[in-house]
This record gives structure tokens, C-alpha cells and sequence, in this order.
């Protein structure tokens, strides 16, 4: 049972208090807000425990981890309940982290209008596993999860049109991903003959292999002498052009 809901979620926060909101918060007040997230952290999970791994709380926003099977509960949970009434996905973008069985992170941000209140989700899987849709519940997540399947690709069951959305037709491979080359494999030019932009396997020449880590806008040696246009007057005579004539008695 989830009991009854946390204040923060029963009286909706007027949109309005949020205009003026300074960017250096009073720490008393910051401390309150991430109670309350807390409170609605460990309602939600108690509400959803077969799904909620997680919950946690940084830099005022509340962050629900989730298994990749209850992602669509979950989502449906927060749009439909009362106390959370989470009307729109802002954002879905992923984390590729190599080194781990599940490399793909994937990032849900979420806005509820109603509460003026965000929550983030965050679900994992690889490069074979496919994920949950969420254009059943949220037809604005259509192309967010084109972007993602194009830039990393994680592909998504139930998708209407899933398909390539930032690349060219005929693109290879998935630019994001950690273990993609930042140059690519093709490249692409203006041919004269054809009269049209084609794409070839890409050639770098070895001039173009060299790289120069120094900032050319910060000095980090002695430097180079450099030769003045004016010659320099000897010390003596500077010395005294430099003096006031005296005067005779």
C-alpha cells in the first residue's frame, strides 16, 4: 500500500513562485525541498517496490532507477496517479559507459505541469537488449527516441518509425557511442564531375594525423625572440637623452 501521498504532491505549487526563484537558494530552503523530494522518492517507490530499484536525490532533483521491465509501470504510475500527474517527457538522451554489462544509461526527464515538479528516470541495457517504448504513453517521444536509437543505437519495441533522424541515409555505426572514431568513416565533398555531394571512405593525410596539445593563446615556453623593427638607442646616450639639461649660473 502506498499510504497517503507526501504534501508536496497533495496542494500543486503555483507556477508562478518559480519566476522569481534566486539562483543561490537559501540553504534552509534547499534542505526542506530535498526532504520533500525524498518524501516523494520513497512514496513512489513504495507505491511501485517491484519496480523502483533506487531512488536518489542531487542537487534538487529526485532521480527513480529502474528496471528496464518496469519502466512502462512506472512511467504509467506517475502520469495517471493523482498525486504525481506527470503530463510531459522533456527529454530522453542515454550515457554509453563501456566498461560496464549494461553500457547504454538511459535518461527519462520528465515535467508534471500540474505540480511544477521534475523527476528524472533513469533504466540501463546493451547493445542487444531492447527497451520499452514510450509513444503509447507519450506520442512527443517519438522523435527523442529516433535521436537515441540513431546516436547510440538502442533500439526501442513498439516504436511507430524507428529509424534514423540526425545522420545521412547510409550512414554506419552510431557517432556517440564511447568506442566510435571522432573522425568517422566516410566523409563527404563536392564532386565537380558528378555536380552533387558524394560520400567516400575517409583518407587522412599525415599532416592531419599531428597534433599539437599547446595552446597557441598561452605561452608555456621562454618563447622566440623576435627582431624590433627600430633599433635600440645605446645606454649612454639614452641615459642622456633621458636627463634635464642643467642650468648655466
Amino acid at each position: 500500500m502506498c499510504g497517503l501521498a507526501p504534501p508536496l504532491l497533495r496542494h500543486p505549487t503555483p507556477r508562478h513562485e518559480s519566476a522569481g526563484a534566486s539562483h543561490n537558494p537559501d540553504p534552509a530552503e534547499l534542505l526542506k525541498t530535498t526532504n520533500k523530494l525524498q518524501e516523494l522518492g520513497k512514496y513512489i517507490a513504495s507505491c511501485m517496490p517491484k519496480y523502483v530499484q533506487q531512488i536518489s536525490v542531487y542537487k534538487d532533483e529526485l532521480t527513480v532507477h529502474v528496471a528496464p521491465s518496469g519502466l512502462i509501470p512506472v512511467v504509467t504510475f506517475l502520469r495517471d496517479h493523482q498525486a504525481t500527474r506527470v503530463e510531459q517527457v522533456q527529454d530522453i538522451t542515454a550515457v554509453d559507459y563501456p566498461a560496464r554489462e549494461n553500457r547504454f544509461e538511459l535518461v527519462y526527464n520528465m515535467l508534471s505541469v500540474t505540480y511544477n515538479q521534475r523527476i528524472r528516470i533513469k533504466t540501463y541495457t546493451n547493445e542487444v537488449d531492447p527497451v520499452p517504448s514510450l509513444v503509447p504513453l507519450y506520442a512527443g517521444a517519438n522523435w527523442f527516441e529516433r535521436e537515441v536509437w540513431d546516436m547510440f543505437g538502442i533500439f526501442f519495441t513498439g516504436h511507430p518509425d524507428l529509424r534514423r533522424i540526425l545522420t545521412d541515409y547510409g550512414f554506419e555505426g552510431f557517432p556517440l557511442r564511447k568506442d566510435f572514431p571522432l573522425t568517422g568513416y566516410v566523409e563527404v565533398r563536392w564532386d565537380d564531375e558528378k555536380k552533387r555531394v558524394i560520400a567516400e571512405p575517409l583518407e587522412l593525410a599525415q599532416s592531419f594525423r599531428m597534433f599539437e596539445y599547446q595552446s597557441p593563446w598561452e605561452q608555456t615556453g621562454p618563447g622566440t625572440p623576435v627582431k624590433k623593427l627600430l633599433p635600440e638607442k645605446p645606454a649612454e646616450a639614452a641615459d642622456a637623452a633621458g636627463k634635464p639639461e642643467e642650468k648655466k649660473a
